[in-house]
């Protein structure tokens, strides 16, 4: 059994309206050293597989064929075992 670790977050060419609200609220509590805030989502998928490398081909077909939109999204992938 393995755990995938799925780190999903905009391209940087996309304007993170999330992000920029969020920044703006820290900036209002005090904390204007920070200066940019990118919002993203973190998915874990537990995947029966033989191998890591199987386990992280599944992973990889799950997000480009739902999880992430490509077009506007980047994603990051680390495979454990458990």
């Amino acid at each position: 059994m393995y755990r995938a670790k799925v780190n999903i977050t905009l391209r940087k060419s996309i304007l993170d309206p999330k992000g920029k609200a969020a920044r703006h609220a820290l900036q209002n509590l005090g904390l204007k050293e920070i200066d940019q805030v990118r919002i993203g989502k973190l998915i874990e998928l537990d995947i029966n597989a033989e191998n890591e490398e199987i386990a992280r081909e599944l992973a990889d077909s799950a997000c480009s064929q739902l999880l992430a939109n490509e077009v506007m999204e980047d994603y990051h992938i680390e495979i454990e075992k458990t």
